[in-house]
């Protein structure tokens, strides 16, 4: 099924034009006709139609966001089916993502301000038990105000992260954390690494990890160290450098432990330009990274102050200090020499070491069980009650990826469903009512129906209705109100009087008849008042215009016109001419008109013959008399 402007989507929603393509669906601009505004539709590509993971983590998507209403994050109003394609309304951002920016080019000041807002966001999300898994540039809006808002929760959840039954992690590899990297436990600290690596890409034009595919990405972001952000963009003050340098930390413990906290060293770096504070803190979380950004503070710090002085030959205390340290630094490698020695005892006298396999989370719980039992784990199950489908695993412990010792127990938590009883939400406005489905973890469908006794944009009733027990995480399909019961009046043109009034009569309208002269045939409808697609309320009055099938031409007067001027005139009505020329003795009535049929005042159709006498003058034969003399005979005698 092809999208195309102009088609209609739930009932309100009137595609304009298409704003983009994903990999997963593409997204249309909308014009909602209830609330007049405009709306951008997603709709998830057909050929994920089938597949119950997409479709799930679609609506996942329109669940997470919908229950995080914040001016950061994009708003979900709506969501449906059309013709087989699932799609979602949400909050139409006019403006560009943070990728275009970064493309064009941002200040440093710029670049903190977008990315302080993503961590807004992100604070408000992960207070609500959300972590979104998939921060990236192209997944933030900004608006012309400079707002940004978050996007795209299709693989937010809250708990740990989910993958894919061949192993594959979602989300961007250029932001994932070194633990999504590895399929380990993701928590709100996974996305402050994500934003760490936007602040970096929106300082420095790059992103900290670059490689040719997304698996030597997900490599480097596990065991390399990011070069300092300064040494791509001069311009970024030790006290930043830090801060990005912490966000990136590969260990979860070393980065910043919350969004707000993240936020708060922003802060913090704006008064502490040279990063004397904050390289502390970094040096205290992480060492590789402090190394690296301790160089590049001390370049900034000598080159403010000027060319440096000779050094000063080193006291006795310091020498004794130096080689305090150095001392010191002989026992910790000591200390650690012995470690080694004690882990590759162990390793050579433990007990055999099974690693423990993953995809479990989502499966039936007896194929997921018999998997475990093949590879000789113990099983335990734990059921609770929660909003997956009954009797899948939700939960396991050890996670997949673990080395455990042969025959350990795993853990698999199981659903046993949850029944929620359906609200009553009768006659409350639309976005409360969904709201109150949401919270009751239900899934959101509406339906426009026209009615009279409850105004437009409330709620009529649900199906399944109010008090009915349902599954957790079933789909309610809301009955809103769009007023009173309109009739959208046909088009009635072409069709005889008698079927458009029985057509009026069956919409619960009345015929008001009038005719009029027109070249249609007889008794047919040539106009009506109002047009089609009009909405009118049962009882009202629809006009319909009839042709009285006289034609719509008045004939002209030509008798007495010369044939030239009747021709053009009859020409101009609309009418041919035939001509008959007729001999006269009148002289003035030479190549004039003398009688035309029909006569002046008739109606014909458009195209019909007026035939028209002509007179042609013949002047009259000359009758001469003459006078002729008898010849005289005389008779006599000749003398």
């Amino acid at each position: 099924m092809n999208l195309e402007p102009n088609q209609r989507v739930g009932d309100r929603y009137a595609l304009v034009s298409r704003l983009g393509s994903g990999g997963m669906a593409d997204v249309w601009l909308a014009d909602d006709e209830m609330l007049g505004r405009r709306v951008a539709l997603k709709f998830l590509h057909e050929r994920f139609a089938q597949d119950a993971q997409f479709v799930e983590r679609f609506r996942r998507e329109a669940r997470s966001a919908a229950g995080l209403q914040h001016p950061n994050v994009v708003g979900v109003y709506d969501r449906g089916d059309f013709e087989g394609r699932h799609w979602i309304a949400m909050e139409y951002v006019e403006g560009a993502s943070l990728k275009d920016l970064i493309s064009r080019g941002l200040s440093i000041g710029e670049a903190v301000e977008i990315v302080r807002q993503v961590l807004i966001a992100a604070q408000f999300a992960h207070a609500h038990g959300i972590v979104h898994r998939d921060l990236k540039p192209q997944n933030v809006l900004v608006d012309s105000q400079g707002r940004a808002r978050v996007t795209d929760f299709g693989i937010a959840r809250a708990g740990v992260s989910e993958i894919t039954q061949t192993g594959s992690v979602l989300g961007t590899a250029q932001y994932l954390s070194p633990e999504q990297a590895q399929g380990l436990e993701v928590t709100a600290v996974s996305d402050v690494y994500s934003v760490g690596v936007m602040l970096y890409e929106a300082l420095t034009g790059r992103v900290p990890f670059e490689a040719e595919t997304p698996v030597a990405v997900a490599l480097m972001q596990i065991s390399e160290q990011p070069r300092p952000p300064s040494q791509l963009n001069p311009q970024i003050s030790p006290a930043l450098d830090a801060v990005v340098l912490r966000a990136l930390a590969k260990d979860p413990a070393h980065r910043f432990a919350s969004a707000e906290e993240f936020l708060r060293a922003l802060d913090a770096a704006e008064s502490d330009a040279t990063g004397a504070t904050a390289v502390a803190q970094t040096a205290a979380y992480g060492p590789a990274a402090a190394g690296a950004l301790a160089g590049a503070a001390g370049a900034a710090v000598g080159a403010e102050a000027g060319e440096a002085e000779p050094v000063a030959a080193a006291t006795p205390e310091e020498a004794e200090r130096r080689r305090w340290l150095t001392r010191r630094r002989a026992i910790v490698l000591a200390i650690l020499a012995l470690i080694a020695i004690g882990v590759g005892a162990w390793a050579l006298t433990r007990s055999e070491q099974d690693t423990v396999p993953g995809g479990l989370v989502g499966k039936p719980v007896a194929e997921a069980r018999a998997l475990l039992e093949r590879q000789g784990f113990d099983v335990a199950v734990n059921t609770i009650e929660n909003c997956a489908e009954p009797n899948t695993v939700t939960e396991q412990q050890p996670l997949g990826g673990t080395e455990v010792e042969e025959g350990s127990q795993v853990i698999l938590t199981v659903s046993a469903g949850m029944q929620v009883t359906v609200p009553p939400l009768e006659r409350q406005p639309l976005a409360n009512a969904r709201k109150r489905l949401e919270d009751a973890n239900l899934l959101v469908e509406t339906q426009s129906r026209p009615s009279r006794s409850v105004p437009a944009g409330r709620v009529i009733g649900s199906t399944p209705p109010a008090g009915e027990n349902v599954e957790c995480g079933a789909t309610v399909t809301l009955l809103v109100s769009k007023g009173p019961n309109l009739v959208a009046l046909e088009d009635l043109v072409g069709l005889s009087q008698q079927v458009a009034e029985a057509h009026l009569e069956r919409a619960g309208l009345i015929a008001n008849v009038d005719t009029q002269d027109a070249d249609e045939p007889e008794g047919q409808v040539i106009a009506q008042d109002p047009g089609p697609g009009s909405e009118l309320q049962k009882g009202e009055e629809v006009t319909i215009i009839v042709s009285t099938g006289v034609g719509a031409v008045t004939v002209p007067d030509v008798v007495g016109q010369s044939e030239d001027a009747a021709r053009s005139r009859l020409a101009a009505a609309g009418l041919d001419a035939d001509v008959i020329v007729q001999e006269t003795d009148e002289e003035d009535d030479d190549e004039r008109v003398l009688q035309q049929a029909p006569g002046a005042g008739s109606r014909l159709r458009s195209g019909d013959t007026v035939t028209i006498v002509v007179g042609k003058f013949i002047e009259p034969e000359t009758t001469t008399t003459s006078t002729t003399s008898a010849p005289t005979t005389t008779t006599g005698t000749v003398p």
